[in-house]
């Protein structure tokens, strides 16, 4: 059983109107994130390269185009803050990746950066977006990386968020044995706990209010992550320094100030190999910077956007 509401079918669902949309807008309230009540926002279903893909849709057609990515493990709601602040501006899409959120899982067992990676190229050429501009957080960050080493001219820019060519495995630990740990539950508390421990910048009100995009209950009644959890660990080819070296457009790279993941010394290697890299750490956040702490978040992006896509006059 869904706990989430999202598109039936290849029909767009306007969810303004719903319980979920009133939640994130108490959110928002709650956190002062700055943000107009009465945005666009459906959910959406497309199919590209075979599969079906969920992705939510914020703003209004015509405006600048920005591609959200999410992390592993993570769908993309968890960017629903982060695009209601942003609809007032842009035309925002926050993809569901495949085998994540809503969207199908891999009947090959795919999970590979470089799978992903063609799957981005498809949805953007699908929405007929004009070189996007492109956030991704974690493995969001691995495949916008990739995806701009690959393709130069495919976005005017990137926000990278917690990740670089250079990680520790101390974090990369971290996660693999949260998620491990975390797979299916009896009682849904028991996972809000287990979230709160495992990030602690975030209220449990506001957690309360997300875990229906990241839990499906299953017919036995037990609670399971929404999450292909057949995919097996698939080394894909490195993402080095010397590659990044190639990326010609603009590039901000966020980094949690309490994240094991990207390390100090490798967020400034990372940014000062970038032809065009700035480096900003947002403070009172870990590795997931855009949740942790939203308003920090915002307010690290604001001048990048300034710049890359300059206010009316």
């Amino acid at each position: 059983m869904r706990l989430n509401e999202f598109a039936p079918d290849l029909t767009p669902l306007d969810m303004a109107a719903s319980q979920e949309f009133a939640s994130l807008l108490q959110s928002a309230t709650d956190l002062a994130i700055p943000h107009t009540p009465s945005v666009r926002y459906r959910s959406r279903h497309t199919v590209i390269r075979h599969q079906r893909f969920h992705f939510s849709e914020w703003g209004d057609p015509g405006k600048p185009q920005i591609l959200l990515l999410h992390g592993g493990n993570q769908s993309s709601h968890s960017w629903d803050l982060v695009s209601l602040h942003l609809a007032d501006r842009y035309h925002v899409f926050a993809l569901d990746q495949r085998g994540h959120g809503d969207s199908e899982w891999s009947p090959e067992l795919d999970y590979s950066i470089d799978a992903m990676v063609q799957d981005v190229v498809a949805f953007i050429a699908d929405r007929q977006m004009d070189r996007p501009l492109v956030f991704g957080h974690s493995m969001g960050g691995r495949i916008a990386l990739t995806l701009a080493t690959e393709n130069p001219d495919i976005a005017r820019a990137f926000v990278i968020v917690d990740v670089g060519p250079e990680i520790t495995l101390e974090g990369t630990k971290t996660i693999q044995n949260f998620v491990v740990q975390n797979i299916e539950f009896d009682d849904l508390e028991v996972f809000l706990d287990n979230v709160v421990k495992y990030d602690p910048f975030r209220s449990r009100v506001h957690i309360e209010r997300t875990v229906k995009y990241n839990m499906i209950r299953r017919v036995d009644g037990k609670y399971v992550s929404k999450v292909d959890h057949r995919r097996l660990p698939v080394r894909n080819r490195d993402l080095t320094l010397d590659h990044v070296r190639t990326i010609a457009c603009p590039v901000l790279v966020l980094r949690g100030a309490e994240s094991n993941i990207l390390a100090p010394d490798a967020a400034e290697r990372f940014a000062a190999a970038l032809p065009d890299g700035v480096l900003i750490t947002v403070p009172n956040c870990g590795h997931n910077v855009h949740s942790g702490n939203t308003l920090g978040f915002l307010d690290a992006i604001g001048p990048f956007l300034d710049r890359v896509d300059p206010r009316p006059a």
